[in-house]
């Protein structure tokens, strides 16, 4: 082996150790997500003024990711804000991230703030927009372990916030309405919640949509949600093997009363509940409806029309 073969080798050996615990583009550099940092009067950090989407790479390919970038790009434009890097680059950063940590189960993460305004301005014109990117190992929701299961899942009081007021269509980090659900749940004894309208309609949890069958038809909310990139998988299936799905209002009765229920999210895939406000759906088992959506969303990720494989050293 010549030398410049061999230090390559030891510059990769090195990388890969300090980049093991993920990557992240910060700055327009390439750094150990341990070392990322934002700038404190980032309004991204001090307004939630921002936007991210959420891919994630299974077995060493991306899942879907023209499909996260193109409604990340929405996202940005319905804000008001741009991009300081094109759709070729982002995917380019995103690729060198996965590489650099070496992660072949990966949690990929992107975001646009407003960042930072001109000295003693408060217009959100006057901010130039930043770009960032990070990558860590796999992120579930539930375990697999407790998806084997089911999970609990409670309705929670707590309202989510109405569309009228923040477009739920737009990933962000206005959360403070899903963290005060979460507490709610762990305190009645569930392992998540997921929140209703005003009209008494579940719409969404933590990170995830919901979806309830009764009689083997599928439901979901069709109103106050994030349009996941997972959710449409699970419609575009349902359609596929002849599961009738319906997007429409849920009320939280009917998910009492459904047959199964589950979760769909990039942190997990399909996760099933088996338990909603403490009594069991069904059997008390994870369904079969549910069970064939399932197992056909993890075979999607070996379909060429839907993968993107990163190139390892």
């Amino acid at each position: 082996m010549d030398a410049d073969a061999t230090e390559r080798g030891r510059r990769i050996t090195e990388d890969r150790g300090a980049y093991a615990a993920g990557a992240a583009f910060v700055d327009d550099e390439f750094v150990p997500v341990g070392e990322a940092r934002i700038p404190i009067l980032d309004w991204g950090f001090l307004r939630s003024d921002a936007t991210y989407d959420v891919a994630h790479v299974w077995r060493g390919s991306f899942f879907r990711l023209e499909d996260h970038l193109d409604r990340f790009e929405r996202g940005v434009a319905k804000l008001r804000m741009s991009l300081p890097h094109g759709r070729g680059r982002i995917r380019e950063i995103l690729v060198e991230c996965v590489r650099l940590s070496g992660l072949r189960d990966a949690y990929v993460e992107i975001i646009c703030t407003r960042g930072i305004p001109k000295p003693g301005s408060r217009d959100p014109r006057d901010c130039e927009n930043r770009f960032y990117a990070f990558v860590v190992p796999f992120i579930w929701i539930f375990t697999p372990e407790k998806q084997e299961r089911g999970l609990h899942l409670t309705v929670s009081p707590v309202e989510r916030i109405a569309p009228e007021a923040v477009d739920p269509t737009v990933k962000n980090y206005h959360w403070l309405d899903l963290q005060a659900a979460l507490l709610d749940a762990y305190d009645r004894g569930g392992e998540t919640a997921v929140l209703v309208d005003r009209h008494g309609n579940v719409v969404e949890g933590p990170g995830f949509n919901v979806f309830a069958v009764k009689d083997g038809r599928v439901s979901t909310p069709d109103r106050g949600v994030l349009e996941g990139v997972t959710r449409r998988t699970v419609i575009e299936l349902a359609g596929e093997l002849g599961v009738p799905l319906e997007a429409r209002p849920v009320s939280a009765r009917e998910l009492r009363l459904a047959d199964e229920a589950f979760a769909s999210s990039t942190a997990g895939g399909i996760m099933p509940f088996t338990t909603v406000d403490g009594s069991p759906l069904g059997d008390g088992r994870p369904g079969p409806v549910t069970g064939r959506l399932r197992e056909a969303y993890w075979n999607l990720h070996r379909d060429p029309r839907f993968s993107l494989a990163v190139e390892y050293d």
